[in-house]
C-alpha cells in the first residue's frame, strides 16, 4: 500500500504536465536554495577529479603536492566531503526516480567500439572541464548564475565544440559498419511483467528509505551539511532523469535538427537561477568564482567535442547508468580518468602555467556594480535564446527549400 501510494505521488508530480521547461525551472530554483544554504554549487567533476586522486592514494601514489589537488581542496574520502554525498545522493535520487517509474532496465551496445569511445570521449570532456574549472553545471548550468566570467567564455567554448563533435560523430570510426542480419527478424521482447514491474517498486522504496537514512544519520550526527547535500544531490537526481536532461542531447539536436526545446529550457533555468543567486550573494554568501582565462574557453571546446563523441554529458551519463545502460560506466570511468589526468598537467605539464596563469578571477558584481551585473547576465542570456530561435529557423528554411527542389528520380 505504501509503495502504490508512492508511485502515485511520484507519477502525479512527475508525469502530469511535465517537460523541460519545468524540469529546469525546478533545477534552478533547487541550485539557488543549494547555493543559499551550503555556499557552494550543485557541481561534480569537481568531486570526480577528488575520486581520481583518491583512487591513486589507494596505489600508495603520493598526490600531497599536485597543485590542482590542493586548489579543489582534495581532504578525506568521498564520504567526508559535501560535494561526495552530493554526487552520491544524485546516483540514488536518479535511479530512484528511474524505478518508481519502471524505467530501470539492462541494456547493452550492439557495437564493442561504443565502450572505447565513450571512454575516449569521457576523458576529452573530463580534461576539458577540469582546464575551465567546471562542467555543464559549475561552468554553465550553476556557473553563469554566479556571475562569474568564466562562464561565458566555457559556454562559447561549449558551443562550438558541440559543433564540432557533430561533425565528428557522423564519421565511420564511430558510428561504425551497420550489421546486416538476414532471415526472419526476431520477435520483439515482450514487455516486463507484472511481478518485475513490482520488484522495481520494492527497490524503489529501499532506495527511498537508503537516502532518508543517510540524511537523517549526518543531521541527527551534527553533520547537516552533508545530510543536506545527500537529500539535495537525490532532488537533482530524480530531476535529471524524470526530465531526461542531458546537455550533450540538447545541444546535439539544435546542430543536427535545429530543435532547440531543451536548450531554451536549460535558458529559462539559468534565468531564474541567477534572480535567487543574486538575492543570496546580496546577504552576503560569496560567489564562487574562477579563471576567464583561454583555459576556460579552450576547455569548453574539449568538453563539447568529448560529450558528443562520448554521447553524454556528466549529468546525462550519470542518470543513464541508474537507467541500466551499462555502456555509460566507460564515459564516467574516462570523466574521473581525463579529469584526474589535467589535475596531474596543472602543474607537471604547465598547463596552468600556458593555459590560465596571469588571468583574473572576474566577479561581475564586484566589477560592474549589481545593476551592470544583471544586466549583462540578462542580455547574454537573451541573446543565447535568440540565437537558438535564429537556429530553429535557419533550420525550417533549409528544410522548406530542399522539399521545394525536384528529387534526382524527377530529374532523371
Amino acid at each position: 500500500m505504501i509503495i502504490a501510494l508512492l508511485q502515485k505521488v511520484h507519477n502525479k508530480c512527475f508525469n502530469r504536465f511535465w517537460n523541460p521547461f519545468i524540469v529546469l525551472l525546478l533545477a534552478g530554483v533547487f541550485a539557488a536554495f543549494y547555493f543559499g544554504l551550503t555556499g557552494t554549487l550543485w557541481a561534480v567533476t569537481g568531486e570526480f577529479t577528488r575520486w581520481g586522486g583518491n583512487l591513486l592514494q589507494l596505489f600508495d601514489v603520493d598526490t600531497s603536492d599536485w597543485a590542482y589537488f590542493k586548489e579543489i581542496k582534495l581532504i578525506g574520502e568521498p564520504v567526508d566531503r559535501t560535494d561526495g554525498w552530493l554526487v552520491m545522493g544524485m546516483l540514488l535520487g536518479s535511479l530512484f526516480s528511474a524505478l518508481i517509474s519502471k524505467n530501470f532496465k539492462w541494456k547493452f551496445p550492439r557495437q564493442k567500439r561504443r565502450w572505447v569511445w565513450g571512454f575516449i570521449g569521457g576523458v576529452i570532456a573530463g580534461f576539458g572541464t577540469r582546464l575551465a574549472m567546471g562542467c555543464n553545471l559549475a561552468a554553465f548550468f550553476t556557473g553563469l548564475p554566479q556571475f562569474s566570467l568564466h562562464a561565458w567564455f566555457f559556454i562559447a567554448g561549449t558551443a562550438i565544440g558541440t559543433y564540432f563533435g557533430v561533425k565528428l560523430a557522423v564519421l565511420p570510426v564511430f558510428k561504425g559498419k551497420p550489421k546486416l542480419e538476414f532471415g526472419l527478424r526476431p520477435a520483439k521482447t515482450a514487455s516486463p511483467s507484472a511481478q518485475k514491474q513490482n520488484k522495481q517498486l520494492y527497490a524503489a522504496f529501499v532506495v527511498l528509505i537508503i537516502i532518508i537514512l543517510i540524511a537523517a544519520y549526518y543531521i541527527s550526527a551534527g553533520k547537516a551539511m552533508l545530510g543536506m547535500a545527500a537529500l539535495f544531490g537525490a532532488v537533482f537526481g530524480m530531476l535529471i532523469q524524470r526530465g531526461q536532461i542531458c546537455f550533450t542531447s540538447g545541444l546535439r539536436d539544435l546542430w543536427l535538427t535545429g530543435r532547440g526545446t531543451l536548450g531554451k529550457a536549460i535558458i529559462a533555468g539559468m534565468a531564474v537561477q541567477t534572480v535567487g543567486t543574486a538575492i543570496f550573494i546580496f546577504k552576503g554568501i560569496a560567489p564562487v568564482v574562477h579563471w576567464a582565462s583561454p583555459g576556460a574557453f579552450i576547455g569548453g571546446i574539449l568538453f563539447g567535442v568529448g560529450i558528443v563523441i562520448a554521447g553524454g554529458c556528466e549529468t546525462g551519463w550519470m542518470y543513464r547508468i541508474t537507467e541500466g545502460q551499462v555502456q555509460f560506466i566507460a564515459v564516467g570511468a574516462g570523466n574521473v580518468a581525463g579529469a584526474t589526468l589535467l589535475a596531474y598537467g596543472w602543474d607537471h605539464w604547465g598547463v596552468f602555467d600556458v593555459f590560465v596563469k596571469g588571468w583574473p578571477e572576474v566577479n561581475l558584481v564586484s566589477s560592474l556594480g549589481w545593476g551592470g551585473a544583471l544586466l549583462s547576465t540578462g542580455a547574454f542570456l537573451v541573446v543565447l535564446y535568440l540565437l537558438i530561435i535564429w537556429r530553429e529557423n535557419w533550420y525550417t528554411r533549409k528544410i522548406a527549400v530542399k522539399s521545394t527542389l525536384p528529387s534526382k528520380k524527377t530529374t532523371a
